[in-house]
């Protein structure tokens, strides 16, 4: 799994356990829904960490709270 997919996957277990969806997400974290459901496309490779900041902040988590997860400790090295 790529690190991408590993963070849309995180956030969508985030907003289900807050019983929001996505654009609820977006609406919080001052983002506009297309910015939402784009990191949630399978086929979009790439998220920048200043969305991802703002989606914390949506939830009011930080930074650190959001990758401590042991699936982000175990992700292989992108670099081979």
């Amino acid at each position: 799994m790529h690190v991408k997919d590993i963070v849309a996957e995180r956030f969508k277990n985030l907003c289900d356990e807050r019983n929001i969806k996505i654009n609820e997400l977006a609406n919080l974290s001052g983002v506009t829904p297309s910015t939402a459901y784009s990191m949630m496309d399978p086929n979009r490779r790439d998220v920048s960490i200043v969305t991802i900041k703002k989606f914390c902040d949506g939830l009011d988590i930080t930074l650190g709270e959001f990758f401590s997860t042991p699936t982000f400790d175990t992700l292989e090295q992108e670099i081979r």
